[in-house]
């Protein structure tokens, strides 16, 4: 277990990190570090957290980037749900009510609509029906994980057999729980340089559905978890109700 110091400095290298995809130095926590702490105090404690294994020392840099047992420890321990904002939250609403409506075209447009949201690659799709959709994969591109071809082209390959191993994965979940991997961690073999947030959700119908989120590990956790969350909750009828009184008074609201 780290100390309150250590998980402090260790949040604000994710946080960094996340912002900004280059290796955080100790003068960038210095300025961020809200307690009376010197330079020196600082670079120990992340020479420290690159001895026990979460952070990483890239060779080209004096700065210092998460590991995956660093995103680990930081989503376990120290992680703090990020809420959508409002205009995302509105914009949801909007979609998925039309999709509700028009029952049609629901795992496609979920794909495009979680991948906007969460500037990832998403993935939606009906389980029984073996209906898989993805979008997002050029987002990826544009992240500088991803500049190398083959990185791209072994995701790319991955989305041709995502079926048979999107149902030995989702064998092992419930439904509406939701599942971070991180890198390594990653059961899809050909992903393991990102990671992935992923919820299995059951409709009223009876068919079950799943919703996944794939980024570089710099990705933004809580929110993009909270988001999961809200759409797979929305179809799993936890918040149908809510959202047609809502849509009926023509005054779409935050309703988290």
């Amino acid at each position: 277990m780290l100390s309150d110091r250590q998980g402090k400095i260790l949040a604000l290298i994710v946080q960094e990190y996340t912002r900004s995809a280059v290796p955080v130095s100790s003068s960038s926590i210095m300025k961020a570090f809200r307690e009376n702490i010197s330079s020196a105090t600082i670079r120990n404690e992340m020479f420290e957290l690159e001895r026990i294994g979460f952070l990483l020392k890239p060779h080209v840099s004096a700065g210092r980037t998460p590991s995956d047992a660093g995103y680990r420890y930081f989503i376990d321990n120290l992680l703090k749900n990020r809420k959508l904002t409002q205009d995302d939250q509105k914009t949801l609403q909007v979609e998925m009510l039309k999709l509700k409506a028009q029952n049609t075209r629901l795992s496609r447009t979920l794909a495009k609509t979680l991948s906007t949201t969460s500037r990832c690659m998403a993935l939606s799709g009906m389980i029984e029906k073996k209906d898989y959709y993805d979008f997002g994969m050029h987002t990826l591109m544009d992240d500088p994980e991803f500049n190398e071809l083959d990185e791209v082209s072994r995701i790319a390959a991955s989305l041709d057999v995502i079926d048979e191993k999107m149902e030995k994965l989702l064998d092992h979940l419930e439904d509406g729980e939701i599942r971070i991997f991180i890198g390594e961690e990653n059961p899809i073999e050909e992903i393991r340089k990102c990671s992935m947030i992923i919820s299995p959700y059951r409709l009223e119908n009876g068919e079950r559905g799943v919703l996944a989120i794939i980024g570089p590990k710099r990705m933004e956790y809580g929110k993009n978890k909270n988001l999961i969350d809200f759409v797979s909750g929305f179809f799993s009828n936890k918040s149908t109700k809510a959202f047609f009184i809502t849509a009926t008074t023509a005054n779409l609201v935050n309703l988290i």
